[in-house]
């Protein structure tokens, strides 16, 4: 379902499957390198986000895809500069095969503190082939270890079914308090 928009969005994810790199080698977890994402990395970065997204929502029509992909890149780009967004990408012999980030945002406090600084992971996304190799562990390590230092209080995240024993392994537990949502846009109210 993703291949549909590969030629549009996906080229810089599928260079490593071009590569054939996991099928004719052994995988070694000694050669993924782990570095902060710059903004050459954006249009590869989104590529992940979009094929996460697909594999989660399912498809949408191109023109949609088209349109998410410029917002997506504005957003990063944006909120890159601003410092409230920052990323990690692992490569594998020179090719991106996985990505994880994490938006900041300050909070008000409360009587234990006076202000807060959050983060929200998003964008965790591996290619397939290298799924169940430990990658997204190392990612996620290296995320929480760069927002204890940023002073950060407390990680959120969305997670897929297939994500969530990682996510609990690292301490993710559900939240103390009640946490409910509303989607405003299907809201019964309005």
């Amino acid at each position: 379902m993703v291949k549909k928009y590969v030629k549009h969005f996906g080229a810089a994810l599928v260079a490593a499957r071009k590569q054939n790199i996991t099928t004719n080698k052994m995988f070694e977890i000694a050669k993924i390198h782990i570095r902060k994402v710059d903004t050459s990395d954006i249009p590869a970065m989104t590529s992940a986000r979009l094929n996460y997204l697909t594999e989660m929502q399912g498809q949408r029509p191109l023109p949609y895809m088209q349109e998410l992909q410029k917002n997506l890149q504005s957003f990063f780009k944006l909120t890159m500069a601003e410092g409230s967004f920052f990323a990690l990408l692992a490569e594998y012999e020179g090719s991106a095969v996985s990505y994880g980030g994490m938006v900041l945002k300050k909070i008000p406090g409360d009587l234990n503190q006076s202000s807060y600084l959050e983060g929200d992971i998003l964008n965790m996304y591996t290619l397939p082939e290298f799924r169940r190799k430990g990658i997204s562990s190392l990612i996620l390590k290296q995320l929480i270890k760069e927002a204890k230092a940023m002073g950060v209080s407390k990680v959120a995240l969305h997670c897929s079914k297939d994500g969530e024993p990682l996510y609990r392994k690292f301490g993710f537990e559900d939240p103390v308090y009640p946490y409910l949502e509303m989607n405003l846009k299907f809201a019964k109210w309005t």
